[in-house]
């Protein structure tokens, strides 16, 4: 059953370790994060973009994919499935079809409008025991369309949306989504310090975790950051390993054009990046 993603962010915020926020693209992406949290005996989350939602045939066929496979694996530890940079109208739509938690990526409007709309959230999903991300300052790079240059955000607007009553808050600090360019200056610790003084024992996200050193996830960890997003280094570690199967011409040998043979080697490459952030984000074991 999908759980909020609520208790098991406070438990790691408490314990200063993270829970990662694997995003899931297909059947096989979605099998590979439950089967490795599973083995770690770790909670996790799964995050859907709008674009990922929609190239899945629409959040309510995602729901109805990750509930039958959380029967079928016979899943014991506690998953959330979390809409990622959700407008205010996929906020609503994740709400009615039985996702457990959502985010409301309000960080392009005004700090008012931003507001307005995460308090009306706030409401609707606080009677339906789901959780509720907010976002301040845009995430560098790009996602679905939303493009931010990896600024930081400011500590006092953090506050202000803290207090709204969300479950759990994306700060911007100097974070991007995708890879990370040659001249990035890394994470601004003074930022998330500020912020984390600021917002007590609210779990802090750090959005566009790949290509981010282990170093300094660790001290993000350290500084109030209890979630932490990955996409992009499970997608390059799929491809990888589906290129390495089709250039060895494994898909020529008998039946290796089979889907299920051809994307047997990503899936498993998936499930073995999934297991090495779980370990580095300190969260094996906790859902024991």
């Amino acid at each position: 059953m999908l759980v909020s993603a609520k208790e098991m962010l406070n438990k790691a915020k408490a314990g200063q370790y993270a829970v990662g926020q694997f995003n899931i693209n297909n059947l096989e992406w979605t099998k590979a994060v439950l089967q490795a949290a599973e083995e770690m005996k770790s909670p996790v989350i799964l995050g859907v973009s709008a674009g990922a939602g929609k190239y899945m045939g629409g959040f309510n066929t995602v729901v109805g994919m990750v509930n039958g496979l959380l029967e079928t694996m016979d899943i014991s530890v506690p998953v959330a499935l979390h809409l990622d940079h959700g407008t205010y109208e996929d906020c609503k739509t994740c709400i009615k079809v039985g996702f457990s938690s959502v985010m409301f990526d309000g960080s392009h409007y005004p700090i008012e409008e931003n507001v307005a709309k995460t308090t009306e959230l706030v409401g609707i999903t606080k009677g339906k025991g789901m959780s509720i991300e907010a976002e301040v300052g845009a995430i560098g790079g790009e996602e679905d369309g939303v493009i931010g240059k990896g600024e930081c955000a400011d500590p006092e607007e953090c506050k202000a949306v803290a207090d709204l009553g969300v479950t759990m808050l994306a700060a911007g600090i100097g974070n991007i989504h995708g890879k990370y360019p040659e001249n990035w200056e890394g994470l601004s610790f003074e930022t998330l310090d500020a912020i984390q003084q600021l917002t007590g024992d609210m779990p802090l996200v750090l959005h566009g975790g790949t290509g981010i050193p282990d170093d300094m996830i660790k001290k993000a960890i350290s500084l109030g950051v209890a979630k932490i997003n990955v996409n992009t280094e499970c997608q390059i570690a799929f491809a990888e390993a589906t290129r390495k199967y089709i250039e060895e011409g494994k898909d020529l040998e008998g039946k290796g054009f089979d889907p299920r043979k051809l994307l047997a080697p990503g899936t498993q490459a998936v499930v073995d990046m999934v297991k090495t952030k779980i370990k580095l984000f300190g969260s094996e074991g906790k859902a024991e």
